[in-house]
């Protein structure tokens, strides 16, 4: 079973990517980390239900990695945008087996964290970059528990593609959400809707 994990803003750069968070949502992210494997860096936002937030981008003091970066950050450009969507699953061999499309099993860590992900080989998540990326956290506690959570809530993660129908039908056996949405149109596109304090923010 996927569970959503968290929500990735992708930039050109970093500082782009978490501006572009920090606009919509009126809240600076935390430090995060770099990623050795990939060549990249984050920043990070906790939110409700154990959900968190994350701006990532290459990270140019690191050395170029051995394949492809994740996330499809090797061809990402343009203004830092809502990109990306996260799922865990207790099993991601399984779970691999079940959605071959969602790449190969690799394994990561940094400091106290420890994870594997689905990363396809070249890097890009298929349904143009819209299919979900698959991770499990072997760590005891993920940042999700671990992250200062914010007063924002996800209430809506709706993924437009025009085929978001095949999209739905191909996760439907192992994902149930009633916050997501799966609409049809013709621009691939992710937006969120979270309610905080002040009420509703749109992320997108």
């Amino acid at each position: 079973m996927l569970e959503l994990d968290h929500i990735a803003v992708l930039g050109e750069t970093l500082d782009a990517a978490a501006a572009c968070a920090t606009a919509q949502l009126g809240l600076p992210l935390r430090p995060g980390g770099r990623h050795v494997r990939y060549g990249t860096h984050n920043r990070l936002l906790g939110l409700a239900d154990g959900l968190y937030l994350e701006a990532i981008a290459i990270d140019p003091e690191a050395p170029e990695p051995p394949g492809p970066r994740w996330f499809g950050l090797d061809a990402f450009a343009g203004p830092a945008r809502l990109d990306k969507w996260i799922c865990r699953v207790p099993d991601i061999d399984a779970a691999i087996a079940a959605l071959p499309g969602a790449g190969r099993r690799v394994d990561l860590t940094r400091g106290d964290l420890s994870w594997s992900m689905a990363v396809p080989e070249d890097g890009l998540l298929s349904f143009d970059g819209l299919f979900p990326a698959l991770i499990q956290w072997h760590s005891p506690v993920p940042p999700g528990q671990t992250l200062p959570p914010s007063r924002l809530r996800l209430t809506r993660l709706e993924v437009t593609h025009p085929r978001a129908g095949a999209l739905a039908e191909l996760l439907a056996p192992h994902l149930a959400d009633d916050r997501l949405r799966f609409v049809e149109a013709a621009v691939p596109r992710l937006s969120a809707s979270l309610a905080g304090p002040d009420g509703e923010v749109s992320l997108a």
